[in-house]
């Protein structure tokens, strides 16, 4: 509970005097007819409460000096719980998340008139919410309605994410711990892929194999939609269809993560489906291995990401070009982004309580430097179509390595390194597992 108010409580430090915040939580979604997808929290409500409820809202409100923190949520529900599982109720909430107040999610509408009556800014998450902007437009139309009775209307209207996503991007200890615990479950998960891989399973199969691992560790759910890609399907960047077999020869790329306590993890690792790189295949491996450990050596204070990429391009360029894959002058290659043929994103993003986590990371010209308490992916990678205009023993290969790093005061902290990712490594793992 401490944590929750201690940010609630640095939030409220950095508002107007005579204002209120506004953060709405999730809401269930229709899967089908009368069935919903499991929930997920919204995070900015997440980080703030520690509330996994739907249907929820959090008031913050700063006025003349006085603070407070509101929550409207759902009542207690004998018949609802029966069948739905149970509710924090009210009371809880103010005794066990420590909230000043607690409200019917009913009554929110009800309350705004009122708590904003006089107040000169209201913080929201403009344009994120259509059903709480409508609610906020009708609040606001109903203050100015009532001017002649002296209802007056906030004057300033603050989008309340900047300020919390920037809290969001320099990491507490108390969430490194839990993303430290992601990285080691999702590198349990692809341990486990690695062991049980062999030729004529689906993807499907092999995802499954992974997620159990997730489960059986305790991160009931994956952080985003598991990747496992055989053959030329690891050159579709988001390829989620896993229905294909495993063949004899090729490689499997799985980019996948587990989500622990709400905080991501974010891994990849490419392996062969026997167990063997063939010598085309631990070339184009062994690249993108040597770019992604420079990569990582790069990682400190006062680095931008958006840096470590180009050097990871020129580096990518240079093997490109010893192998005969591309022909020509590195600079003139990297000018004309012919590279983009084989590697078309970028270095890493940022990580947290969403995989591609919040965080102002800048502009190309005034990029956003790293800092110690950010975690970052970093996830070179190669990608080579059966239609690429190069030798056939290139084609068909799609490789991505990544790790979760976390960045320190002197440098950087490969959270994921349980998982292997040297091909000597790879190798005796599934040997061993043979």
């Amino acid at each position: 509970m401490s944590v929750f108010q201690s940010r609630r409580a640095q939030f409220l430090a950095q508002m107007d005097d005579n204002s209120l915040a506004v953060f709405p939580a999730g809401s269930e979604k229709i899967r089908s007819n009368d069935t919903e997808y499991p929930f997920r929290q919204n995070s900015d409500f997440y980080y703030l409460t520690g509330f996994n409820e739907p249907d929820a809202c959090l008031l913050l409100i700063n006025k003349k000096g006085n603070q407070q923190a509101l929550l409207f949520n759902r009542k207690k529900d004998k018949s609802a719980e029966i069948w739905h599982g149970y509710r924090l109720g009210q009371s809880a909430a103010v005794s066990e998340l420590g909230f000043d107040a607690a409200y019917q999610i009913e009554e929110l509408q009800k309350h705004l008139p009122q708590l904003l009556d006089g107040l000169s800014t209201l913080y929201f998450p403009i344009f994120q919410d259509p059903a709480l902007d409508k609610m906020l437009s009708n609040v606001i139309n109903e203050l100015r309605a009532g001017r002649r009775k002296g209802q007056t209307t906030p004057s300033r209207y603050i989008d309340n994410l900047s300020i919390l996503h920037e809290m969001r991007l320099i990491k507490s200890e108390e969430e490194i711990v839990l993303l430290s615990e992601a990285a080691e479950i999702s590198a349990a998960g692809h341990i486990r892929a690695m062991q049980e891989c062999h030729a004529g399973m689906w993807e499907y199969q092999l995802q499954a194999e992974l997620e159990h691992e997730f489960a059986q560790q305790g991160a009931r759910h994956t952080a985003y939609n598991s990747i496992v890609a055989g053959g030329e399907n690891g050159c579709i960047l988001h390829y989620t269809e896993n229905r294909g077999k495993l063949r004899d020869g090729d490689l499997v790329l799985i980019d996948a993560g587990a989500e622990y306590q709400g905080y991501a993890g974010d891994i990849s690792r490419t392996f062969p489906v026997n167990g063997v790189f063939s010598a085309a295949q631990a070339k184009l491996y062994q690249l993108v291995l040597d770019t992604q450990i420079s990569a990582i050596s790069q990682v400190k204070p006062g680095v931008a990401l958006i840096d470590i990429n180009k050097n990871a391009i020129k580096q990518l360029v240079d093997g490109l070009l010893e192998l005969g894959i591309l022909q020509g002058e590195r600079e003139q290659l990297i000018k004309d982004e012919a590279y983009k043929d084989f590697y078309m994103h970028g270095i890493g993003h940022y990580l947290g309580l969403d995989v591609h986590d919040v965080g102002d990371s800048g502009t190309p010209e005034h990029p956003r430097l790293l800092q110690a308490g950010m975690v970052v992916t970093i996830e070179p990678g190669l990608y080579i179509s059966a239609s690429a205009n190069v030798e056939d023993r290139w084609k068909k290969i799609g490789i991505r390595i990544e790790d979760d790093v976390l960045v320190t005061e002197f440098g950087a902290e490969v959270l994921s390194a349980d998982v292997p990712k040297s091909i000597n490594e790879i190798e005796a793992l599934m040997r061993s597992s043979r």
